[in-house]
């Protein structure tokens, strides 16, 4: 049994991974929150809640004594030059913390998507620390895109709140990049991702610098061929061009409403086409790709496979 304080535990993709942790009751967790603990609703067994400053580094390492491993889901877009992450990384090594994992959980390129570029500092800052020689052991986990937002608008976890995509199941409907239907998007259930995150937690060897969790690896084209045979009619497939995402504009009948809670309603309408233009020229460039570092470490693993997870929610339905 380790000691694991998960910073930023309130979210909704680290509720899923710490209810896993909890599962296997084998670690002491602890939450590290901005906020004090909620009054309305019992905390869980085994586990703690600590209320920190991430400006304050003292107040970081008393808090991270005796901590082995450090997993980071502190809002990036709320801290443009994550000064709370690399306060975190300082506390961690002068509070002796074994391991640290950052605020990743996506992509693994950035390239066209202003978002998520802030994680590039955190990995070279990452870099930089340990270039005279490793103090913290790290990893970058790496899921993809999310398969359960092609379940839009139907909930499939428990946290984890539905968006709408490119991939539209709901309304039989897809947007592609012309020419370039053979870009790979690596998809995978939170409820995996929360499994293989718990594995790696409780793994004794040393971990790898680049955690990629391989769900399923699929084309657009087959995106859409299994899209048309679940849900039993053709999807309307709008197909933009490269030049035209390159200067900001998105030629589409349609695009994405549902706004994650994090954005502020009035910054919505441009924000969703940001993201819809950086998913569609990053996946080109290979961003959504993934690398199967824990497949090879946790060989016995079986990831839900987008066929049974799609069919199980929209067979069926009108």
């Amino acid at each position: 049994m380790v000691k694991v304080a998960v910073a930023g535990g309130s979210g909704q993709v680290a509720r899923e991974i710490i209810d896993a942790l909890l599962e296997s009751k084998k670690h002491q967790i602890t939450i590290l929150s901005r906020r004090e603990a909620p009054t309305s609703t019992p905390i869980a067994s085994g586990l703690h809640w600590q209320f920190v400053d991430y400006n304050n580094k003292k107040s970081l390492v008393e808090a991270l004594r005796g901590t082995h491993t450090l997993l980071s889901f502190v809002q990036t877009l709320s801290d443009p030059d994550q000064k709370s992450q690399k306060n975190l990384i300082d506390a961690c090594i002068e509070a002796g913390v074994k391991r640290f994992a950052p605020s990743e959980f996506g992509s693994k390129g950035t390239t066209d998507m202003p978002w998520l570029r802030v994680k590039e500092n955190i990995r070279e800052y990452l870099e930089e620390v340990n270039q005279k020689g490793k103090v913290l052991e790290y990893t970058l986990f790496q899921q993809g895109f999310f398969l359960d937002y092609l379940a839009y608008p139907y909930k499939t976890s428990k946290y984890l709140d539905q968006l709408q995509t490119i991939f539209d199941f709901e309304n039989r409907r897809v947007i592609v990049v012309d020419g370039h239907e053979d870009a790979i998007m690596t998809l995978t259930t939170v409820a995996d991702l929360a499994k293989i995150v718990a594995r790696a937690v409780d793994y004794e060897g040393t971990w790898p610098k680049m955690s990629g969790i391989r769900g399923n690896r699929v084309t657009f084209s087959q995106i859409i061929e299994i899209g048309e045979r679940i849900r039993g009619r053709p999807f309307t497939v709008d197909k933009v061009k490269v030049e035209d995402l390159e200067k900001g504009e998105l030629k589409t009948t349609w695009n994405i409403e549902a706004i994650h809670h994090s954005v502020f309603k009035e910054q919505a309408p441009a924000f969703l086409k940001a993201i819809s233009i950086g998913i569609l020229l990053s996946s080109l460039k290979g961003a959504w790709d993934i690398s199967d570092e824990l497949n090879q470490l946790f060989p016995d693993f079986e990831f839900t496979s987008i066929e049974d997870f799609l069919t199980r929610i929209w067979e069926g339905k009108q």
